[in-house]
C-alpha cells in the first residue's frame, strides 16, 4: 500500500484524501473511515488509477453519491473512488442525452425537465448518481432506468473500456449485469428521451415530489428504499402490518412516514442500522413466511455484515 501512495500522490490523478470520514459521503451518515478516497478528475485519469491499482494488488470500490450504501463501522480497506466532478460532463444531441457517471439523477432530471425532454422524471427523487442508478437499475414511479437507457460506457477492473448495449445490461428488477456477472463502473450512459412539454414534464415532477414529502422521510439522512420489494407484495406495507414504523435500535430507527425507509435519527452506527435490518427481516419472516433481501449494499469489512 505504501507504494501505491507513493505512486499516486506522483501521479495526481485528482483530489486524494487519507482516512477519509465516509459518513461524510454517504446518504445515511454512518460508517467507518475510506484508506484512500480518490476523486478522479477525469476518465483518463481514472483509467491510469485503475492501472495502479492493478499493479499493486490493492483492494477498491466505487462509490458515487453515497445513496444506498451502508458502510462498515470499520470502513472500507483500500481505495474508495467516489466519481463527481471531472466525470459529470453533459452532451444533449436532440432527445439524445450522454451523461458522465458522476452527474446527480436528480440535478439531471431537473435539467431534462426545462429541456423538455421527457423520460426521467421518475429519477427526480432518487439521491444518487448517474453511475450508480445505471449500476442498480434504480427506479421509482413505475418507471427505471432500463426503460430509457440505450447504452452505457463501463470500465473494467482490467482497464478495458466497453459501450454495453441495453440488453448487453441484463436488467432486471433493481439489477444489471455489473453487479455480479461483469463487475465494472459507468463512467458515462447513453438515454433516450421524448420531446414533451416542459410545463407538462415539471409538473409530474412536482406531484411525485409532494408525494415523497408527504411519505417519505427526506429530512432524515438516510439511504433510500432498504428493501427490495417481494412482488406482488411491497417490503414497506409488510413492515407497516408488522407494526415496525417507528422501531428503533440505537440510533437507528424505521420511518414513521415509510416502513421501507431507515433513517439514522441521530449517533446511528453502522451496526444499529445492521441489528434492526436483521431484526425486520426475522420478523417479516415469522408473521408472514415471506423472506425479504436487502436492496442497500452492505461494503467494508465483511465479517461486521450478518
Amino acid at each position: 500500500m505504501e507504494k501505491f501512495i507513493i505512486e499516486l500522490q506522483k501521479a495526481e490523478l485528482g483530489k486524494v484524501s487519507y482516512d477519509e470520514k465516509l459518513v461524510n459521503h454517504t446518504t445515511m451518515k454512518v460508517g467507518g473511515p475510506a484508506d484512500v478516497l480518490i476523486e478522479p478528475s477525469s476518465v483518463e485519469h481514472l483509467k491510469q488509477l485503475m492501472t495502479l491499482i492493478n499493479r499493486h494488488n490493492v483492494e477498491w470500490r466505487v462509490i458515487g453519491r453515497g445513496s444506498n450504501l451502508l458502510v462498515s463501522d470499520k470502513g472500507i480497506k483500500g481505495v474508495v473512488i467516489k466519481l463527481g466532478k471531472g466525470m459529470d460532463d453533459l452532451q444533449i444531441e436532440g432527445t439524445t442525452i450522454r451523461v458522465g457517471g458522476g452527474y446527480s439523477i436528480i440535478v439531471l432530471a431537473t435539467k431534462m425537465a426545462r429541456e423538455g425532454l421527457h423520460g426521467l422524471q421518475f429519477a427526480s427523487g432518487i439521491p444518487g448518481s448517474v453511475g450508480g442508478s445505471v449500476y442498480m437499475n434504480a427506479g421509482a414511479h413505475g418507471s427505471d432506468i432500463s426503460k430509457i437507457l440505450t447504452r452505457a460506457h463501463v470500465l473494467f477492473p482490467n482497464g478495458d473500456m466497453e459501450w454495453l448495449t441495453n440488453e448487453e445490461m441484463k436488467f432486471s428488477y433493481r439489477t444489471s449485469v455489473l453487479q455480479k456477472e461483469r463487475p465494472g463502473i459507468v463512467i458515462e450512459a447513453e438515454f433516450a428521451l421524448k420531446e414533451d412539454s416542459s410545463e407538462k414534464i415539471k409538473a409530474e415532477m412536482k406531484k411525485y415530489k409532494d408525494y415523497r414529502r408527504e411519505t417519505q422521510p427526506w429530512n432524515h439522512p438516510c439511504s433510500g428504499s432498504i428493501f427490495r420489494n417481494p412482488l406482488p407484495d411491497y417490503a414497506g406495507q409488510l413492515i407497516q402490518e408488522a407494526g415496525l414504523k417507528g422501531y428503533q435500535i440505537g440510533g437507528a430507527k424505521v420511518s414513521e412516514l415509510h416502513g421501507n425507509f431507515i433513517v439514522n435519527a441521530g449517533g446511528a452506527t453502522s451496526k444499529d442500522v445492521q441489528d434492526l435490518i436483521s431484526h425486520i427481516k426475522r420478523t417479516i419472516l415469522e408473521n408472514k413466511g415471506i423472506i425479504i433481501e436487502t436492496e442497500v449494499e452492505w461494503v467494508g469489512n465483511e465479517s461486521d455484515f450478518k
